[in-house]
């Protein structure tokens, strides 16, 4: 059987689509939009047609028949390509099964003029609609600006930040608690933490959640606290700080896996076996996590999972559907690899 000439197919244009079907440009632009506006007969009725004739819409094309761009930023100010490599490929994935393009727009959170940076970026760019995400997504202004703008957006955070229509909230604060329980039912009294950015939320959620875990244990803990920026050399100086300590700390959580990866780096160079000598945490379930030796216990966020979602939502309320949930807690999970273990395991010398 010969196949379909693709020159063919590509002279083929959303005009001869909507004759052979007997509806208007408009129907067939909302069915290759999955519009919820025809109904399913139509719907099947078109779909046919485009199959028979080939048809398969340039984006410009589609642009100009809907009056959209196709286009969905990604607004991100994160240096850890460990976290930001995932969501954006699953943002990416969602984006090319709709026929989206991603965009991706650099801000940064210092910026007094950030909200007035992403305002201008969505005119000038003309996207459908934008993700913002940590710790960007913290700033209450972005979502201001681009409600007030008409344009749709999801935030992704620790935290529930109420101007964004749609938001997903990882309860970090929950599972920082978790690791810290851990830590205490393997029998560590000595714990200390290495904090991130005191302005970001996901810092003070994750410091908050482990603190209180230690606080309200009843367990006499020795807590030491340094504080970090969620990069490698800040991890460095923290840890070499703790391990230098006469009564070194037993178990440190990072609180990024970069910062713990730091602090098994510091600990080989003194010359300290882990996790017998000592046990590291760290925070997000990286791939750099499962990398490093020993194995990094973690604080998983189903970071592919999350960018997937918010990337669904956001096509939803592109498409004048309202999301499934305007508002969805993600929960995190502690998972245990060899980098921690119980006091007494092993040569437990402290």
């Amino acid at each position: 059987m010969i196949g379909k000439d693709p020159a063919a197919s590509l002279s083929v244009t959303i005009d001869d689509v909507a004759r052979a079907a007997g509806v208007s440009i408009r129907t067939v632009s909302r069915v290759l939009n999955d519009s919820p506006k025809v109904g399913g007969a139509t719907r099947e009725a078109v779909q046919a047609i485009i199959r028979e004739l080939g048809y398969s819409p340039s984006a410009r094309a589609r642009a100009l028949a809907t009056g959209r761009s196709n286009l969905i930023a990604v607004v991100q100010d994160d240096p850890n390509a460990h976290v930001i490599g995932v969501m954006q490929r699953g943002i990416a994935n969602v984006c090319a099964r709709h026929g989206f393009e991603l965009v991706v727009h650099p801000v940064r959170f210092s910026d007094p003029d950030v909200a007035q940076n992403v305002e201008r970026f969505a005119r000038r760019s003309r996207v459908d609609g934008l993700i913002v995400l940590p710790p960007a997504s913290e700033i209450d202004a972005i979502p201001q600006r681009l409600t007030a703008m008409g344009v749709p957006s999801i935030g992704i955070a620790s935290i529930d930040v109420t101007a964004y229509p749609c938001m997903l909230i990882s309860d970090e604060r929950s599972a920082a608690a978790e690791l810290g329980r851990h830590l205490l039912q393997l029998g560590h009294r000595r714990i200390a933490i290495i904090e991130g950015p005191p302005r970001f939320q996901s810092a003070q959620q994750r410091k908050a959640g482990f603190l209180e875990a230690l606080a309200t244990s009843g367990a006499p803990v020795e807590l030491e606290r340094r504080e970090g920026d969620y990069g490698f050399e800040s991890g460095m100086t923290a840890a070499a700080s703790l391990l230098g300590m006469k009564a070194r700390p037993t178990a440190i959580f990072a609180c990024n896996d970069i910062m713990a990866a730091a602090v098994v780096k510091a600990a080989r160079e003194a010359g300290l076996d882990m996790p017998s000598q000592l046990s590291v945490a760290g925070f997000d379930d990286s791939d750099l996590a499962s990398m490093i030796s020993p194995a990094l216990t973690t604080i998983r966020r189903p970071l592919s999972d999350m960018a997937e979602t918010a990337t669904e939502r956001l096509l939803a309320m592109i498409n004048d559907r309202p999301p499934e949930l305007r508002r969805q807690a993600v929960p995190l999970s502690v998972v245990r690899r060899q980098s921690t273990t119980a006091i007494g395991v092993g040569d437990a010398r402290t």
